[in-house]
C-alpha cells in the first residue's frame, strides 16, 4: 500500500506541474477561448466546477459529499471522511463556431460569415483531505476568464475613402485570468457547515489594435501604420463565504440548502501601453504605465439538493453585480459602438440517476447518468442590446471498482451565446452584425478518492 500512495502522490504532482504548463501555454496560444465577446473586460467566463458538476448544468452549491471534491462551496469541504483524500483533475475540448451578418455602408445585409475553431485544454485540478472530524481543507486552480480574438475590419467611410485611401482594422488579443481557491469548510453543528476560502487571481492578457493604410489614393498623406499593445498583469486576493445546512439528513435521503457570497472589487491590473506610429520617414514609439479598471463582481449563489441512493437533483441561482460594480465603465469600439456592463442572472439545473449502485453482476447499473441545463445573460451589452446565453449537459460517472468512489467521468455541453440581430444608433457610421457563438464541449474527468491508507503506516512494506 505505501508503494501505491507514493504513486499516486506522484501522479497528483505530475497532474499540477501539467496544468501550470497548459494555463501558461493557454495564455501564449489562446486556446481557452475564442470569440469576439472576450475584446472587453476579463472575457469568457468559466463554468465553475468539476466535470461532474459542468455535466449537470453547473449546479454545485448545495451539492454535500463525502467522496466529491466540493468546488463550488467551501462549506462542503466539512463534509470530507477521516483518513481520506479525494483528487480530481479533467481536461476538455470544445469546437466553437463564430457566426455574424455582415452589412454594406447602407445597411444592406450581405452575408452570413462564420469562424470555426476547436481546441482542447487541462481545465481544473483539486484536492480536498480532513482536518479532524467535522473539519476538512480543499484547494482547487482553474481558469476564471479567458480572451482570445482575432479580427479584421475595414473601413467603409467614403470621406476616409477620398481623404486617406484604403484604411484596414486588426485586433488581437489572447490570455487568461486563473483562479487559486484555498479553504477550509466546518460542521460545528450536526447538518450545518459555514466554509471560508481565499482566491488568490493572476494572470496576463494581451490586447492589440492596429490601422493600416493598404493604399493611399490621394498620393499626399505620409501615415502608413498605428501599432497599439496594452498589456495587463494580474495579481489579487479575493474571499468567499459559504454555508450549506443539510434539512432533512437520515441514511435513506438528503436534502441540502446552500449560499456562497464573493465579495469581489477590483483587481488593480498593472497596466503597460505601447503605441507603435509608422510613417514614409520615420517610426514613433510611445510606452506608459498605469493601473486598470478592471474589477470582478460581487457574487451570491442560493441552491438545493435532494439525494437518496439512486436520484440526485440539483437547483442553482447566481447573481453578479456587474452593472453594480462596472456600471461607470464602459468602452467603445471604432466604430462608436458602446460597451458596457450589466448585472447577470444565471438558473442552473441539473440530475444524476445510477439504477443500483450495488449490483454485483451489471456493471451498466452502476453508472450514473447525468443531464442538466442552464440559462443566463452575458455580463456586458453592446450598443444597449443584452446578450443572452444558455447551455444543455449530460454525461456519465463510470466507476472504477465495485463499491468505490472513484470514477472516470465524462461530460458534453451543447450552449449558444448572443444572436444575429444587428445594431445602429445615430452615434454610428454603419450596422453592426452581433455575434452568435455557438459552441460544443468534451470533457473527461478522474475523481480519485482513497481512503484509510493514505493516513496509516504500513507494518510490513
Amino acid at each position: 500500500m505505501q508503494h501505491v500512495k507514493h504513486i499516486l502522490l506522484s501522479l497528483l504532482f505530475t497532474v499540477v506541474l501539467l496544468l501550470n504548463q497548459g494555463i501558461a501555454s493557454a495564455q501564449e496560444s489562446s486556446i481557452n477561448a475564442y470569440s469576439p465577446y472576450t475584446m472587453y473586460g476579463v472575457g469568457e467566463l468559466g463554468v465553475m466546477g468539476n466535470a461532474i458538476n459542468r455535466s449537470m448544468g453547473g449546479v454545485g452549491v448545495a451539492w454535500r459529499s463525502s467522496q466529491m471534491v466540493s468546488m463550488l462551496n467551501p462549506a462542503g469541504y466539512s463534509a470530507t471522511m477521516p483518513k481520506s483524500f479525494i483528487l480530481d483533475v479533467s481536461v476538455e475540448g470544445s469546437f466553437v463556431e463564430n457566426q455574424q451578418n455582415k452589412y454594406d455602408a447602407a445597411g444592406n445585409f450581405i452575408k452570413t460569415a462564420r469562424s470555426p475553431r476547436n481546441s482542447i485544454n487541462v481545465r481544473e485540478v483539486a484536492v480536498q483531505f480532513p482536518i479532524t472530524k467535522g473539519l476538512g481543507m480543499g484547494l482547487s486552480l482553474m481558469p476564471y476568464g479567458s480572451v482570445g480574438y482575432n479580427m479584421l475590419s475595414y473601413e467603409q467611410s467614403e470621406d476616409s475613402w477620398a481623404t486617406v485611401g484604403n484604411v484596414l482594422y486588426a485586433y488581437e488579443g489572447d490570455g487568461d485570468l486563473t483562479e487559486v481557491k484555498l479553504g477550509i469548510g466546518w460542521e460545528p453543528i450536526r447538518n450545518l457547515s459555514f466554509g471560508i476560502a481565499a482566491k488568490y487571481f493572476w494572470g496576463h492578457i494581451s490586447k492589440s489594435y492596429a490601422s493600416m493604410v493598404s493604399n493611399d489614393y490621394v498620393g499626399v498623406g505620409s501615415f502608413v501604420s498605428t501599432v497599439g499593445t496594452d498589456e495587463f498583469s494580474v495579481s489579487s486576493f479575493k474571499f468567499q463565504l459559504g454555508v450549506q445546512w443539510s434539512v432533512i439528513a437520515d441514511q435513506k435521503r438528503m436534502l441540502t440548502v446552500g449560499a456562497t457570497y464573493d465579495f469581489g472589487g477590483p483587481l488593480n491590473p498593472k497596466v503597460y501601453k505601447s503605441v507603435v506610429i509608422n510613417d514614409i520617414l520615420a517610426t514613433e514609439v510611445v510606452g506608459s504605465d498605469s493601473k486598470g479598471e478592471m474589477r470582478l463582481p460581487h457574487t451570491v449563489n442560493l441552491g438545493a439538493m435532494y439525494q437518496d441512493s439512486r436520484f440526485s437533483a440539483g437547483l442553482d441561482y447566481e447573481y453578479q453585480s456587474w452593472g453594480g460594480d462596472d456600471a461607470f465603465y464602459t468602452e467603445e469600439t471604432y466604430n462608436k459602438m458602446s460597451v458596457g456592463y450589466v448585472d447577470t442572472h444565471t438558473v442552473k439545473m441539473g440530475f444524476e440517476y445510477t439504477p443500483n449502485r450495488f449490483d454485483v453482476r451489471r456493471y451498466l447499473r452502476r453508472v450514473a447518468y447525468r443531464v442538466g441545463a442552464r440559462y443566463g445573460n452575458y455580463y456586458q451589452s453592446f450598443a444597449g442590446q443584452t446578450v443572452t446565453q444558455y447551455a444543455i449537459t449530460a454525461g456519465f460517472g463510470f466507476p472504477l471498482r465495485f463499491m468505490g468512489a472513484t470514477s472516470i467521468d465524462v461530460g458534453v455541453e451543447f450552449g449558444s451565446r448572443g444572436s444575429l440581430s444587428s445594431v445602429k444608433t445615430a452615434e454610428m457610421s454603419q450596422r453592426i452584425g452581433l455575434i452568435r457563438q455557438n459552441y460544443f464541449k468534451v470533457s473527461l474527468g478522474l475523481s480519485l478518492f482513497g481512503e484509510d491508507y493514505w493516513f496509516v503506516r504500513p507494518k510490513i512494506d
